[in-house]
């Protein structure tokens, strides 16, 4: 019969050191430098921030006009055209696909770390309040 017991101070503090550790090797991954590159692309994008702003305002008005049940088909179809005009930018479509990469490299070491917790570490660590 095994006897679990708290993690000493030193055990804390190894643990908080390796994950320390884990963000930094992520921070070097392959997956996430592209994702800050892409970014940097698109924030350096005239055209791309210019698109976004559009969208932005599309999709607040479309928010509020389905608040206020003033909302229409049409409004959501402006809203998808403006949307996909937007990701069709070839620095946008960049950043989509390395956010997509470093997503799923995320999630694979969200699974390896849940996976002899016997919980879902990035939900459990993502917030208080969940059912």
């Amino acid at each position: 019969m095994s006897v679990e017991t708290e993690p000493t101070v030193a055990e804390a503090t190894d643990i908080e050191g390796i994950a320390g550790e884990l963000g930094e090797l992520i921070a070097r991954s392959e997956e996430y430098e592209a994702y800050e590159a892409a970014q940097k692309q698109v924030k350096e994008s005239e055209h791309a921030q210019g698109k976004i702003d559009e969208f932005e305002s599309l999709r607040q008005e479309f928010m509020l006009a389905r608040q206020t049940g003033d909302a229409t088909q049409e409004d959501l179809q402006k809203l998808q055209q403006a949307q996909g005009e937007l990701h069709d930018i070839p620095v946008m479509a960049e950043y989509l696909e390395a956010q997509a990469e470093l997503d799923a490299k995320l999630e694979a070491l969200n699974e390896a770390i849940s996976e002899p917790l016997s919980v879902d570490f990035g939900e459990q660590a993502g917030g208080c309040c969940q059912d």
